[in-house]
């Protein structure tokens, strides 16, 4: 898997639209003023809750806070991704622009402009596509990485052997393969086979981490701190996690966050990157990423984590 430290990402998908331009700079400020590095946002982010009924909005006010920020563009790295945007106001998945070139690059293309920069970091793609030869999308992303408009990419929501099939593609055609994979993580887990009501999200399995090893891909987890289940009693966890494990599993938690004076949140996020993996985190409040962030300085033992998979 990553061969990096793992690191926790600022999730952005709620700013201008359920968090409001002003907190999300302060949010975006406290999390580079913490040692932050890594933005995590999508070209239709949000929008299912935009009156447009289209996305950009996030990326919008990243923007914004980039250009209110001389200099701070050299402190930050910048995810976006494409796939998801409705083409047509409040019509999706009927309109959601797909993994041609061409939505590709439009997307791209646009995703600059809201953000003001040159290039990106990481450009995901967000979502499979299997109604474009999956050719055509590799090398429309190895494309962008040659002109430096993305300098890494990788696939979110993809299964792993059209992720291995992919870098087998790239290889055939010279160009720079995926090399990240972000999927749906945390320390609570789902009954096996059962539905998400989350259309679209894909859980990693034990054939992602199969890969990332063998690969040496990066992993990032969304919904990593499950919407602030683990930690209000007003968002109870979907009902797919009401199973005996999951109550096993919140016990050790609560005992080892005791023992070691943190959060559950935040040994979660510890646990998380004990596995190599890279945590995306939301935040509506200054507070919550400086509790996320502290998690960084939370210590595991290998006795904590053989108790939390004895557990599960």
């Amino acid at each position: 898997m990553n061969i990096t430290a793992p690191q926790i990402v600022l999730g952005t998908m709620d700013f201008g639209t359920r968090v409001g331009a002003d907190q999300a700079f302060a949010i975006l400020d406290s999390f580079v003023a913490g040692g932050g590095v890594w933005l995590d946002t999508a070209n239709c982010y949000s929008f299912w809750a935009d009156p447009s009924g289209v996305g950009g909005a996030s990326e919008d006010v990243i923007g914004s806070w980039l250009r209110a920020r001389p200099g701070v563009r050299d402190a930050v790295r910048i995810a976006t991704k494409v796939r998801q945007n409705p083409l047509v106001a409040h019509s999706w998945p009927q309109s959601a622009e797909g993994l041609s070139a061409r939505a590709v690059h439009v997307g791209v293309e646009k995703s600059l402009r809201r953000l003001g920069v040159e290039h990106v970091d990481m450009l995901w793609a967000h979502a499979e596509d299997r109604t474009v030869p999956l050719e055509e999308t590799v090398g429309a992303f190895g494309e962008l990485v040659a002109r430096g408009t993305a300098v890494r990419i990788g696939a979110a929501n993809h299964a792993a052997w059209r992720v291995e099939r992919a870098r087998s593609l790239a290889r055939e055609q010279r160009v720079q393969p995926w090399t990240a994979l972000q999927l749906r993580h945390s320390l609570v887990q789902p009954r096996p086979l059962t539905p998400l009501a989350e259309a679209g999200h894909r859980m990693l399995t034990a054939d992602d981490v199969d890969l990332a090893r063998s690969e040496g891909l990066a992993v990032w987890s969304y919904s990593s701190l499950m919407w602030g289940s683990y930690v209000r009693a007003d968002k109870p966890l979907p009902q797919p996690y009401d199973h005996p494990g999951t109550t096993r599993v919140l016990t050790v938690l609560d005992d080892v966050a005791t023992e070691l004076a943190a959060t559950r949140n935040q040994i979660v996020l510890a646990w998380l990157m004990r596995q190599g993996i890279d945590p995306i985190v939301g935040a509506s409040r200054v507070e919550q990423i400086e509790e996320a962030l502290a998690a960084r300085r939370v210590r595991l033992s290998d006795e904590h984590l053989a108790r939390f998979a004895r557990a599960r």
